[in-house]
Formats: structure tokens, C-alpha cells, sequence
């Protein structure tokens, strides 16, 4: 494949962008290469600079469980745009996207839009504190839940990725108030929440993990998370930036059961525009301003353009809740034809991941955990990435990343990439 306008693209980039990226993980550095520059997208493929296509398993990680460019959402991007891009006002749209996600997830009474994935978290753990008069809280190694202060504590994905930890520039006072579990173990956070009996505000949990790779929780783990908090009196928060309206229409809740006090939505519930929500009970979001003492502002939340972006999406998935049951076959096609090569395969409804454990094949090997995830042979997943972009096939460009199926993912499409992962050499 000829990279030669993407190879000029970066090269200019990296005078002017730190990194050449906007995002850590797009700068391609785990896999030892540079990244392409997309022109445009439709359906399930990329295009890139040079006129090369891909097939997308990436999805804009995670928001595109249509695929690209839907008409319907399209077509409702355009007639918002006609209307004005911000007014900084209250609309009618933003009335109607809070009323449907309630309806998917009625746990969330209230909800409160912002503009990201890291805003909604880091508003609701001040909703938490905040509601509760306490300070710490409690988070799980490799779960990421946005790039705030205070969760920068053994996060996954991009930070795994670097093999960095924590970040630089995240004041020692921030940090101590966050409490770090082993995701999975239960007696870890039974222990920590025992050694700070009555301080701890909320445990903040990817019910899904899917930033240390997918690693879905044990049978009865969240179950105990729901009665551990409880007991404590703090509140339980499902990060669901990336399991929202994907595992289900109505997110982690209704695929596990296990029911929640806060939850933040990203990715899907804004159509692939910047927008995100946190929410709750009516008891819970009224500590929110104007209404309470917890402040939270935004001159570009609820912004019109990205409401009507995500109004047209929950739309689409609640006309056609099949959705969820195609996207899910067609991810365990891909996961059986990783298995068949002797890979650690982890998949929730249409994420999933192949872990590339040392000795794969020779025994079976579970990926439960940060500990876990982080004896992956990432060379090995790196030839292995570059093998499928040279077949076509874009997958994220680290071994800690989800794999994305959507909508637009045909079974013809499926099976020629399930075919592709048979005959190719992965050791």
C-alpha cells in the first residue's frame, strides 16, 4: 500500500501537534509504525489520504455501532447545522435526547449532557462526593475513565499503551483520594472499603472493562459491588462511556442486571459527535446546579448539532433493538476464528478482544485483570496488526484496545476477515 500523503501528513503534523495526534493511541507507536490519515468513511470502511480502504473494526472507537455516515443520522446533522451550530440556550432536542435515554436506562431520572467522556465522569464523581459528603473514592487497575486528575491512577488503555502508570502534572493531593482494586477481586475492595469505613463516595467501575483489552466481570462480581456499596453508604457509578447502548439498548443494566446509582454515557449516545451524559436518581442529580450545591457548567453542552447526531442514533436502536442480536453473532464469529488459532479471546455482545499470552495455545490462559492483560506479548500483537492492515483490515493499534463490530458489518464481511485470521501466521 502506498502511505506516501499519510507519511507527509504526519511528518507536518508532528511540527505543530505534540505527538503528531490529538490522542495518544492514534500516533501508532505500540505497533511501531506511523499512522494513516483518514479522508473519509462510509459504513464499515475507511478511506484514507492515499485512496487505500479498510475494513473498520475500530468504529471511532466505539461510537460507530451503525457504521459510518448512516444516512438518517447524516441527514440529521445537516438540518441541525442549517439551524445554527450553538446558542448556547436551552433546546427542544436536548428535552428529548434526556427523555430517551431514561427510557433506555431508568435508572437515570436525570441526566445532565456534556461534551465528553472524561467531563461526564469527572462531574459525576463530584456529584458523588459531593451527595455523600465524602472524599474518596474507589476505581479498579485498568480501568480508564477519562484523562481528569484524579483518575489517572493506574488506567488502562492509551496509559497501558505507554507503559506509563500514571501521568505526569497530577498533583500527589488528588491522587491520594483515589483508592485502587483489583478488578475482579472483590475482597480487594472489601478490604479497602473496611480500612476507610465511612470516607469512600463511590466505587467507579467499566462494569465492561474494555480499556485493559475486554475483560467482562466474573459471575458476581458487580452483584457484590452493589451490596458492598450499599452497605457502605457510597454510591456505585458504571463508567459506561463505551458499554452504553452497545451491550444493550439499555446499557450494562439491562445486560448484566446488576443496577447502579450514577452512570456516564459517551461514545454511541452522541452518534459520533462530541457529546456525553452523566445521570441518575432524581434524588442523586439534584445536588447539580442550579438546583444544588455540586457546580457543573459547559458553554457547549447540549450543543445542537451533536443532539440531534445522537436523538437520530437512539432512534435507529430502539426502531431495531435486532441490532444488538446481529452485531453480537457476527462478534462471536470473529471471536471462534481467533480461538481456532490458539488465542486468549475475551468478547461481551459485539466487543471483544485477543490477547496474545505467552506460550498462546499451549494451555488455556484467562485475561481477568491489569495483572493479567499485562503479560500480553505486544510485539506479537504488533505483527499481527500489521499483517491484517496489509490485508485491509484496521484494527486499534494496541493490544489493550477493543475490537468494534457494527451494524455495517456484513456476515460476507465477517467471514472473509474470520478466513484472513485462519490463514494467517500469528506466532
Amino acid at each position: 500500500m502506498d502511505h506516501s500523503r499519510s507519511e507527509q501528513l504526519f511528518e507536518q503534523a508532528q511540527r505543530r501537534i505534540p505527538g503528531g495526534v490529538n490522542s495518544p493511541v492514534r500516533a501508532f507507536r505500540a505497533v511501531g509504525s506511523h499512522p494513516f490519515f483518514v479522508e473519509r468513511a462510509q459504513g464499515p470502511w475507511l478511506i484514507d489520504a492515499d485512496g487505500n480502504r479498510y475494513l473498520d473494526y475500530v468504529c471511532s472507537w466505539g461510537p460507530g455501532i451503525l457504521g459510518h455516515a448512516h444516512p438518517r443520522v447524516i441527514e440529521a446533522v445537516q438540518k441541525a447545522c442549517a439551524g445554527g451550530l450553538s446558542f448556547g440556550a436551552p433546546t427542544a432536542g436536548e428535552v428529548e435526547l434526556a427523555e430517551r435515554i431514561a427510557a433506555c436506562v431508568p435508572d437515570a431520572e436525570m441526566v445532565r449532557l456534556v461534551s465528553s467522556g472524561t467531563e461526564a465522569v469527572m462531574s459525576a464523581v463530584r456529584v458523588a462526593r459531593g451527595f455523600t459528603g465524602r472524599e474518596k473514592i474507589i476505581k479498579f487497575s485498568g480501568n480508564y475513565h477519562g484523562h481528569s486528575d484524579g483518575l489517572l491512577v493506574k488506567a488502562g488503555s492509551g496509559l497501558m499503551t505507554q507503559s506509563v502508570p500514571d501521568s505526569a502534572g497530577v498533583p500527589a493531593g488528588y491522587a491520594a483520594c483515589t483508592l485502587t482494586a483489583v478488578y475482579n477481586d472483590i475482597e480487594s475492595v472489601r478490604r479497602l472499603m473496611e480500612e476507610n469505613e465511612g470516607q469512600v463516595a463511590a466505587v467507579v467501575v467499566e462494569p465492561v472493562a474494555a480499556n485493559m483489552g475486554v475483560v467482562p466481570p466474573k459471575p458476581g462480581f458487580l452483584e457484590e459491588l452493589r451490596q458492598i456499596t450499599k452497605a457502605q453508604g457510597a454510591l456505585l457509578l458504571f463508567d459506561e462511556v463505551i458499554t452504553g447502548f452497545r451491550l444493550a439498548l439499555g446499557g450494562a443494566s439491562e445486560y448484566t442486571g446488576v443496577h447502579a446509582d450514577l452512570y456516564t454515557f459517551g461514545k454511541i449516545v452522541g452518534g459520533g459527535m462530541p457529546l456525553a451524559a452523566y445521570g441518575g436518581s432524581r434524588e442523586i442529580m439534584s445536588c447539580v446546579a442550579p438546583l444544588g450545591a455540586v457546580y457543573q457548567a459547559g458553554t457547549l453542552s447540549g450543543n445542537p448539532v451533536a443532539v440531534a447526531a445522537g436523538l437520530e442514533m437512539l432512534k435507529i436502536l430502539m426502531e431495531d433493538t435486532g441490532i444488538y442480536e446481529r452485531i453480537d453473532r457476527r462478534a462471536n464469529m470473529l471471536a471462534e476464528a481467533f480461538r481456532g488459532k490458539g488465542l486468549t479471546v475475551n468478547r461481551a455482545g459485539s466487543l471483544l478482544s485477543a490477547f496474545f499470552m505467552p506460550g498462546r495455545g499451549e494451555k488455556e490462559e484467562r485475561v481477568e485483570n491489569y495483572e493479567d492483560a499485562c503479560r500480553c506479548d505486544t510485539k506479537a500483537f504488533a505483527a499481527y496488526f500489521h499483517k491484517m492492515l496489509e490485508q485491509g483490515i484496521y484494527v486499534a493499534p494496541s493490544q489493550f484496545e477493543a475490537m468494534f463490530v457494527s451494524d455495517a458489518h456484513t456476515e460476507d464481511l465477517i467471514g472473509r476477515t474470520c478466513r484472513i485470521i485462519t490463514e494467517m501466521e500469528l506466532r
